[in-house]
């Protein structure tokens, strides 16, 4: 029996890649001289990365310190630009998480930066179905170390992870925790044991792994 679900965001439950290319350009153009043409194809094979690796991939050539004030100038237009314009919700996720909430609890851990979860959970509508949530921006760590801290201070010791990337099995790996990997994602993960070709998969699987009683 499972004690909670844990999710990741992007790729995962929507994609806001294209709002976020829209506001990495404008932040970067508006204070560098770089000269940018990032799309949201570009940031679905970076999306699953910490925040620090994915300033520097788009921004090899600056130095770490300049990489990092222009990369929390992006982060802070993306959370403003998706209050307004939010990303596209998955199809089986408001449903899915209407029903899997009656059954255990629900937690989202990503490497985002803080406030993004929020905004997603606020502008889909799915903020009462979420007990508990942890990014990148408030702990700093590698996300296994960012699950373990969410499943210490909620007393969970037989969770699932939900995600789409390698990144995300890994990390589940060395956190201890069976992974279920979004197929429909942006990642490829050939050792998942389990997989969801869709959301309204997620709870069919997890009754057939006995995850209820």
């Amino acid at each position: 029996m499972i004690d909670g679900v844990i999710f990741d965001v992007d790729g995962t439950l929507w994609d806001s890649t294209d709002v976020v290319a829209k506001a990495w350009n404008k932040a970067i153009m508006d204070n560098s001289n770089l000269k940018t043409a990032i799309t949201g194809d570009t940031l679905k094979s970076l999306f699953g990365k910490t925040m620090h690796e994915i300033t520097s991939a788009l921004m090899p050539s600056l130095p770490f310190e300049e990489q990092t004030r222009i990369g929390y100038l992006c982060f802070d237009l993306e959370n403003e630009m998706l209050r307004k314009e939010p990303g596209i919700l998955y199809p089986g996720v408001r449903e899915t998480f209407a029903a899997l909430s009656k059954k255990t609890r629900l937690f989202i851990v990503s490497n985002c930066q803080c406030d993004y979860i929020e905004i997603f959970l606020e502008t889909m509508g799915l903020t009462s179905y979420v007990t508990d949530h942890l990014c990148y921006g408030q702990t700093q760590t590698p996300k296994d170390e960012t699950i373990a801290l969410l499943m210490e201070r909620n007393h969970l010791s037989q969770a699932v992870y939900v995600g789409d990337t390698q990144g995300d099995y890994d990390s589940c790996q060395k956190a201890g925790l069976p992974f279920i990997w979004a197929g429909y994602g942006f990642g490829n993960v050939p050792d998942a044991n389990f997989r969801i070709s869709g959301m309204e998969e997620l709870l069919p699987l997890l009754t057939q792994m006995n995850a209820f009683v």
